[in-house]
């Protein structure tokens, strides 16, 4: 019992530990319901690699996928990496908290905690009707957006067209790049709509909301009373805005008379494309146009943006924008010759610096091994090049989704391998380490270390 209790209370000690049970917890019963023949089309149970694959791409909100959604999903199982999605977008804990709130249920410091850690936000003061203001704006924006998908999908597909709708709105603001499109065609995605601004410009625009992190959501929607932004939030919306600027111009120029991809376009469609594509490429996982034939060099700037991601707090991935402003920022400083990180005036505890290098390292740690191990597993038979498998390890960890047909043709150990990663991605590299060091930090801060000196550069 002693044991017992002991186990619990190293589980419990820290928010960052039980967000990422819960995440395990939320994947392993998807997985047992993916593998009931109810949740497959030809009434067959599913292998459970496959389903724990499923499960875990749908959690992590990532949009990797070994089978096409729709031809070998039913709709029960459709409905299950629907609410995995949904569950792995917002957060268990944030559901947990949210449901607790609207039944009047007092909780406590722990689970204020949790919850704080859950949506990342900066501070405890009035975290519940934070919770509950992210969970409703978050229906609602879905809602808005199937709305919206719905007046195309309705008219091409009758009643079968809300839920489609429903689907594409829900897995485009959770940015996690599943489509129930196979019925156009196996892996289609949105290949069929590019010249359809209504469906790009809004699942783009559900992309870009759901990115931003509720942090940001919170200090627009206070901004009518307070008239200023907090430094995060200017650093995310600026960040933002100039990866997509970045990424839909760098599309272009190198896809621009790419036979096997926009040249074909009329010049409307490519713009749209481009913009849509470095969207999506960041953190969310749809296409609009085949990846398989890219060129090495798109897929390279593609790499970059997936492995940079969304903001922190929000349904995307990757290292976060915050934490490579944060580092180029570091490095102006240097060059300048500061003493400290200075962004748009304001000092960077040094804290802050540190993890945000911690958080790179540690990522391109994980791409790489997952790269180079997928790599050596299947062959060069089976991945034409290492770039393709970067490629394939880079979205898994950025929980992006985006494939250049590597996935599909993977054996059992890749698929764990890649399954990890996007674990890894979702709960974020240092939180996992974290999570599994069972030290008593606080007694480890209170350590005096001699100081000692290491030359460098």
């Amino acid at each position: 019992m002693k044991l017992n209790l002991q186990t619990k209370r190293a589980i419990t000690a820290y928010p960052v530990r039980v967000i990422c049970i819960s995440f395990a917890f939320v994947i392993l019963v998807g997985t047992l319901l993916l593998t009931l023949p109810i949740s497959s089309r030809n009434g067959l149970f599913t292998p459970i690699d496959n389903a724990f694959f499923t499960a875990t791409s749908a959690t992590c909100v990532t949009g990797l996928v070994v089978y096409d959604t729709f031809a070998h999903w039913s709709t029960f199982g459709q409905v299950v990496i629907l609410l995995l999605i949904q569950i792995g977008g917002l957060g268990l804990v944030t559901f947990t908290s949210f449901f607790n709130v609207l039944i009047r249920k007092k909780i406590g410091l722990r689970s204020m905690q949790l919850a704080q850690e859950s949506i990342n936000s900066t501070s405890i003061i009035d975290i519940q009707r934070i919770v509950k203001r992210v969970v409703i704006a978050s229906f609602m924006i879905e809602f808005a957006g199937a709305l919206v998908l719905s007046g195309v999908f309705i008219p091409k597909y009758g009643l079968d067209g809300i839920f489609i709708s429903i689907f594409l709105a829900v897995s485009a603001f959770c940015n996690a790049g599943f489509d129930i499109l196979g019925r156009e065609g196996p892996y289609v995605s949105l290949c069929h709509y590019n010249s359809n601004a209504v469906v790009m410009i809004t699942i783009a625009l559900l992309i870009i909301i759901g990115g931003l992190g509720f942090a940001v959501w919170n200090d627009l929607y206070d901004f009518r009373r307070t008239k200023k932004l907090q430094l995060h939030t200017k650093v995310v919306l600026g960040a933002t805005a100039g990866l997509i600027i970045i990424g839909m111009v760098a599309f272009l120029a190198l896809e621009w008379k790419n036979p096997m991809t926009l040249y074909g376009m009329s010049t409307k469609d490519k713009f749209l494309a481009g913009f849509f594509q470095s969207v999506s490429t960041r953190t969310a996982g749809f296409n609009s146009v085949n990846l398989n034939n890219l060129n090495d060099l798109t897929k390279l700037v593609f790499i970059f943006l997936m492995f940079i991601g969304a903001a922190p707090g929000s349904t995307g991935g990757g290292v976060k924008v915050t934490t490579v402003a944060v580092l180029i920022m570091t490095v102006i400083s240097v060059v300048r010759g500061r003493q400290s990180t200075v962004v748009l005036g304001k000092r960077v505890p040094k804290q802050t610096v540190y993890k945000a290098l911690s958080v790179v390292f540690l990522g391109t740690v994980t791409v790489c091994i997952a790269a180079g191990a997928t790599y050596f597993i299947m062959g060069p038979k089976v991945i034409h090049d290492g770039i393709d498998a970067l490629f394939e390890a880079c979205s898994a960890f950025a929980t992006v989704g985006l494939s250049v047909g590597v996935t599909a043709r993977i054996t059992l150990i890749p698929k764990l391998i890649l399954s990890l990663t996007m674990f890894i991605g979702r709960v974020g590299p240092v939180s996992l380490m974290f999570a599994l060091a069972m030290s008593n930090n606080s007694r480890t801060r209170k350590q005096v270390v001699p100081e000692g000196k290491i030359m460098v550069g």
